[in-house]
């Protein structure tokens, strides 16, 4: 008790010392009681000391054992806690206990189908358990298994609402969203009495999924009163709004997401989007931007902005825009097929002839690019470059009558020339 009052006055030097000095002439229910105090305050070695020493006095004591493999968990020593709990007998009535840590050890391993088997053996010995039919809906859903964890949740549902902090309906709701079964998860969500910004955020989500947007708004309108540093609702809420055809609230949510998020380059785009939406170009512009700023190759925040620069004859921005991403990385034909149309528009023509050689190397299975690039090479007088490309297009189009007759004229042009 004396030690226990030395860490509890933050003297943890002086309590463990006292401890120590004490073990030599304690018995053996005394030294038990001083492990116990180790583990508690985190002196796990200590502890493994005292309680290796009494197994050797004891050595069939599953008490001893289970605290024991306890300790090598925490000491990150799974394989010497897989020995000690292997080594419990059937008959001792520690067997289940020892074969639900197992399940976990081996699931922590990746071992799923083991620590399962573990665990149904465990519930042989003890079917009423609610923490094994707890551990095995946990198990699966965490594999994904969600239909085979239904049913073990569904077995503690009637007994109790939560096990180790964790919701049944909750759970049960997330399995079932996760089975495509948007509908009834959304019953058990209703039933969830949580002010939990998790739980709200995942009944908003599952609300969403089944189409009801109306519930999922006032969901996550409930996640950002309870806590506006919940970062990811923004996103979702403002996505939400929009779909509701709600553009200037869908708008202020995401620029106050931007507020607790800056670097969230799919809050940027989607403020980019709504502000275009608003006739507010230049923010539309500024928040693209900043997206792509954050991921240059970024290609649905890219090529929205390029198709806005086409939209106001900007056609220097977009060289510029794509070179410089280029430069950081970004790689992609597409950006090279818009860097030739680019260049094309301010009649840059070699420069948009040596993009659209690059794109083809890569877009020459693409019958839009093929007749495009085939018209430009028409007008740039490569005539039987031209042809070439048009007939790899009629392979894929080959019922494109006006490209047909176009590329007979050039044929009939070139034998004449």
């Amino acid at each position: 008790m004396k030690a226990v009052n030395l860490m509890e006055s933050n003297q943890s030097e002086e309590a463990v010392e006292l401890l120590e000095n004490y073990l030599p002439t304690a018995d053996e229910e005394e030294r038990h009681t001083i492990a116990e105090l180790y583990i508690q305050w985190g002196f796990y070695q200590e502890a493994s000391a005292i309680l290796s020493d009494l197994l050797q006095r004891y050595p069939n004591e599953s008490e001893i054992k289970v605290m024991l493999a306890d300790i090598y968990i925490e000491l990150e020593n799974d394989e010497a806690a897989i020995d000690l709990l292997n080594d419990i007998r059937e008959d001792d009535p520690a067997y289940a206990q020892s074969l639900i840590q197992l399940a976990d050890l081996y699931q922590a391993q990746g071992l799923f189908e083991v620590a399962e088997q573990k665990l149904l053996t465990a519930k042989q010995y003890e079917p009423n358990e609610v923490i094994i039919d707890f551990a095995l809906g946990e198990l699966l859903f965490s594999i994904g298994a969600y239909r085979k964890a239904i049913t073990y949740y569904e077995k503690i549902a009637p007994k109790t609402k939560e096990v180790a902090n964790v919701s049944i309906n909750d759970r049960l709701g997330e399995a079932h969203a996760a089975s495509g079964e948007y509908e009834l998860a959304l019953s058990f969500f209703q039933d969830v009495e949580s002010e939990h910004p998790d739980s709200l955020f995942k009944y908003g989500l599952t609300a969403y999924q089944a189409d009801r947007k109306d519930i999922a708004i006032k969901a996550w309108e409930q996640v950002v009163e309870i806590d506006a540093y919940y970062h990811t609702v923004y996103y979702q809420l403002a996505n939400a709004y929009d779909e509701e055809g709600m553009p200037k609230e869908a708008y202020k949510t995401a620029m106050n997401g931007l507020k607790i998020d800056e670097f969230n380059k799919e809050l940027y785009f989607l403020a980019g989007s709504l502000a275009h939406q608003l006739n507010d170009d230049a923010g539309s512009e500024k928040w693209v931007r900043e997206a792509i700023a954050l991921d240059p190759d970024y290609k649905e925040a890219v090529l929205f902005l390029i198709e806005q620069f086409k939209a106001t004859q900007k056609f220097s921005e977009i060289v510029d825009l794509i070179v410089e991403i280029k430069e950081m990385g970004a790689d992609d034909p597409l950006y090279e097929w818009e860097l030739a149309r680019a260049y094309n528009e301010i009649e840059s023509y070699d420069n948009a002839l040596n993009h659209y050689r690059e794109a083809y190397n890569r877009l020459n299975q693409d019958s839009d690019f093929l007749k495009e690039y085939g018209y430009f090479l028409t007008e740039e007088g490569r005539t039987a470059e031209a042809i070439s490309v048009f007939d790899a297009y009629l392979i894929m189009q080959p019922l494109d009558a006006e490209i047909e007759d176009f590329l007979g004229r050039l044929k009939q042009s070139k034998d004449n020339g």
